[in-house]
């Protein structure tokens, strides 16, 4: 009996066919199936040929760097970033990662009722389980705040954002998987050299890291000294892997998160 290929593998072999473009994101990014015999997967694909220059990540892809983030994410065993792989496409090399089907993905289903993992609600009703981040006005003029839950999977995410100094952690790059599981997406804005951590998932400035969590930063202090340093230099300056294995020390030394004290700390649109 032929045992049936997983998804990883019909990403990496399968024949690619674009569904659709996805037009929310700047730069070319495109919904594709891949199929491998009678086995298929979605996935996002984001082409090289497709990226706008940008003057402030001037070296290498930001498709490599969303491959980096994965290799990260893997490291630390926490999978926040889907699999993700770079190869040859419709429009030439690109990041093909997995596609994460979400609550009322399907055109005959409905989203679940209640807050997103990050939202905005009305100014002074703070639902339980959830951490207020800033106060500010909606396009009503009405004031409201941006809060995410107090969800463990979302403080391991605000973990590796630090990490991996990602610059636009937005409330829509945060899915919660029908899997149960949350992921992160879009990371080409990460492992720069300076300070450019941006995100809505402030909430846990100014609080301690756990042990278990400071293991795994440990852990990824060791492997970026190493085989995960080699892999994360074919597409980022040695720069930045130092600067990596600089802030995953740094938080050793210093288990609290920081917070926002540099400008403009929030990605824009928040969303």
């Amino acid at each position: 009996m032929t045992q049936r290929p997983d998804n990883r593998e019909v990403l990496q072999r399968g024949e690619l066919t674009v569904l659709g473009r996805i037009r929310s994101a700047s730069n070319a990014t495109f919904l594709c199936e891949a199929t491998l015999d009678d086995h298929t997967a979605h996935c996002v694909y984001k082409p090289v040929s497709g990226e706008q220059p940008l003057w402030d990540f001037p070296d290498g892809t930001l498709a490599g760097r969303e491959l980096c983030a994965y290799l990260v994410s893997t490291q630390l065993g926490w999978n926040i970033v889907p699999y993700t792989i770079i190869r040859h496409g419709p429009a030439g090399p690109g990041m093909l990662q997995l596609w994460i089907d979400q609550p009322g993905d399907a055109s005959d289903s409905e989203p679940e009722p209640g807050l997103d993992l990050v939202d905005l609600v009305p100014e002074g009703r703070l639902p339980p389980g959830y951490i207020p981040v800033l106060r500010a006005y909606d396009y009503a003029g009405d004031p409201v705040s941006l809060v995410h839950a107090d969800d463990i999977r979302l403080r391991r995410m605000a973990v590796f954002d630090v990490l991996i100094n990602n610059a636009d952690r937005k409330g829509g790059h945060v899915l919660r998987g029908v899997d149960g599981d949350v992921y992160g997406v879009d990371h080409g804005l990460c492992l720069h050299v300076e300070d450019k951590l941006r995100t809505v998932l402030w909430g846990w400035a100014g609080t301690s890291l756990d042990n278990k969590t400071l293991e795994k930063v440990g852990c990824l202090v060791d492997a970026v000294a190493g085989p995960l340093g080699e892999a994360l230099s074919e597409h980022i300056t040695s720069a930045e892997v130092a600067a990596l294995h600089l802030r995953a020390r740094a938080l050793l030394e210093n288990p609290v998160m920081p917070g926002p004290d540099r400008h403009r700390p929030i990605p824009w649109p928040a969303f």
